[in-house]
This record gives C-alpha cells, sequence and structure tokens, in this order.
C-alpha cells in the first residue's frame, strides 16, 4: 500500500518528458507519412527559447507564423534518411490535443524503404530526462524503440 502511495506520489509531483514519432512508408500512394507528438507546452517553451519570443500554441497571434516556426524546428531536430537518402518532408500542419501538439509531415515520390535513419533530438535541450519513442511501419510491419537523451539516432532494417 506505502508502495503505491509513493508511486501515485511521484507521479503528480514528478512529470515526465515524452515525445512519440511515427515514421510510416505508405506504399499505395508511395510517400513516408511523419507525424509528431510534444507536449505542448515543453514545444512551446523550446520554440520561445529559440526564437525570443512569447508564443500561445493553442491560441497563436500569427499561425502561419507558428507553422514556420514547428516546420523549421522539427527539421532541426528530426532527420530522417530512407535507403541512405536525406528526406526534406513537407510540413502538412498541426493540431492540439489534450496536452499534446501533433505535428504532419510527408515526403512524396518514396516506392520502396527497406533502411530507415531517424535522428530524433526533439525536446533534447528542453529536458535532461526526455525521452522519444519511435515507431516505424513498412509493409504492416512495425518497429519501435526509445531514445534517452542525449541518445538521438536508430536504426530500422525491414525486408
Amino acid at each position: 500500500m506505502l508502495q503505491c502511495l509513493i508511486v501515485a506520489f511521484l507521479n503528480v509531483f514528478h512529470p515526465f518528458y515524452v515525445s512519440v514519432t511515427e515514421i510510416n512508408h505508405n506504399a499505395k500512394t508511395q510517400s513516408i507519412e511523419i507525424s509528431c507528438r510534444m507536449f505542448y507546452d515543453d514545444l512551446e517553451h523550446v520554440l520561445e527559447k529559440q526564437y525570443r519570443t512569447q508564443l500561445d500554441i493553442v491560441k497563436p497571434k500569427n499561425k502561419e507564423q507558428l507553422k514556420q516556426m514547428l516546420n523549421d524546428y522539427i527539421h532541426k531536430h528530426l532527420i530522417v534518411k530512407v535507403d541512405g537518402k536525406v528526406l526534406n518532408p513537407a510540413f502538412l500542419g498541426y493540431e492540439i490535443q489534450e496536452d499534446g501538439a501533433w505535428s504532419y509531415l510527408e515526403v512524396k515520390g518514396i516506392s520502396k524503404a527497406q533502411k530507415i535513419e531517424v535522428h530524433d533530438d526533439l525536446l533534447y535541450t528542453e529536458h535532461d530526462e526526455q525521452i522519444n519513442m519511435l515507431h516505424v511501419i513498412v509493409k504492416g510491419e512495425r518497429k519501435s524503440t526509445k531514445l534517452d537523451n542525449p541518445n538521438a539516432n536508430a536504426n530500422f532494417s525491414f525486408n
């Protein structure tokens, strides 16, 4: 009983720092679809520090400017290679769901993906305890890994 109370206390008073990125090869559309979920308060804070400005991600004053900031930040901190080629994904947009900010990106013209290399240090400058979860899906096969700050690199191979 005491152990349960301690765990509950730590969960309430010790926040956790996790982002989730899913990279999906869509064979039908020959594209790589990327979605990233980060806690919006952490993302807001890191963007404020980088751009030296006050932001409100939930109700932005200038949504187009915020989209550009998100695009730049994600391109700098999430680098994906498919079969040795560095991708330059198009930023499709973002949305807020509960306490998370989902960002969506896409690369067209990818007919196959056998080896996917990912560098993901999203929010690493914000929290030493940052954990980034990666899920990669190719031909319906899902592979996942956990990156603990400062480890930011993962490789996935598919047949």
